[in-house]
């Protein structure tokens, strides 16, 4: 006999028809038909979305196994949404729990999220490094901070396809670096004017051109305005809203970016813009 105590459970799992559990069938067929008549009652969803947006992290370099444990799923859940079981002779899923749909969704292909070894475009890895280069760090500080050779980290400035790994590597390293000055942290200033004048040969835009959410676009061109560009604009708009009493974070969403991105604007811009004496 199970140790199970009456009530719906054991009604449904050991089949007691007890006046107890009874009872409890009873009561819960009545909540749930009292919530499908309010609308309350969603025991399943449309898998189509999900089997979409599982593909569409796919074909940007997330494999099943990796989208499995980023949304906390066994990954023969998302093989049953995305192919049935063959094994059962079944179809791919039409209705999923709202649980497994939420978790599924709130996925994203970020870099942070892309495995390791994922072959990914190189776009952003070069406009970070060729930035800080433009600031005056040599290639072979650069490189040392990244754990490569200089001769691995010239190639890598020439790869179109680089490896997600490395790809933060770079992105770490530029959030450190990108407003610091290479002459204090152990770079001569010979080359800090070799970096600069080889930056500037190859024609390489400074940190300033990009903003957090164009600079890994492909797409996007730099925006090598003095006082015009979007960073400036931006953290004039910014502080103009924080003197009329916003916060960052309140300033920032009135702008439709990050805090994050607001801040750096606002740093960049104080290194760039000196107040009149």
């Amino acid at each position: 006999m199970t140790a199970r105590p009456h009530g719906y459970a054991r009604y449904r799992l050991d089949g007691c028809r007890c006046y107890p559990c009874s009872y409890a069938r009873s009561e819960y067929d009545d909540n749930r038909n009292r919530a499908i008549a309010y609308g309350t009652w969603q025991p399943f969803v449309d898998a189509e979305p999900v089997r979409t947006h599982i593909r569409t992290l796919q074909e940007c370099g997330l494999g099943l196994r990796r989208i499995a444990d980023l949304a906390g799923v066994d990954r023969k859940r998302l093989q049953a949404v995305l192919n049935g079981r063959p094994e059962r002779g079944t179809p791919p899923q039409e209705k999923i729990r709202p649980a497994l749909s939420a978790a599924v969704l709130a996925v994203e292909p970020t870099l942070a999220n892309l495995a390791p070894a994922t072959v990914i475009d190189a776009t952003g890895a070069h406009r970070r490094l060729q930035a800080l280069i433009c600031a005056g760090w040599p290639q072979h500080h650069l490189a040392t901070r990244l754990g490569m050779t200089d001769t691995n980290f010239s190639a890598a400035l020439r790869r179109n396809r680089i490896v997600a790994r490395t790809a933060r590597a770079v992105a770490a390293l530029y959030d450190e670096l990108w407003r610091s000055n290479p002459l204090e942290h152990g770079a001569s200033p010979s080359g800090v004017t070799r970096a600069r004048k080889h930056a500037a040969a190859l024609g390489w835009v400074p940190v300033g051109a990009w903003d957090d959410d164009t600079i890994d676009d492909p797409a996007a061109r730099p925006d090598t305005g003095e006082h015009g560009s979007r960073t400036v604009a931006l953290a004039e708009d910014g502080l103009e809203l924080e003197r009329h009493g916003y916060s960052r974070d309140q300033a920032a969403a009135r702008l439709g970016v990050t805090k994050n991105a607001l801040d750096k604007a606002i740093s960049r811009y104080g290194a760039t813009i000196q107040p009149a004496a």
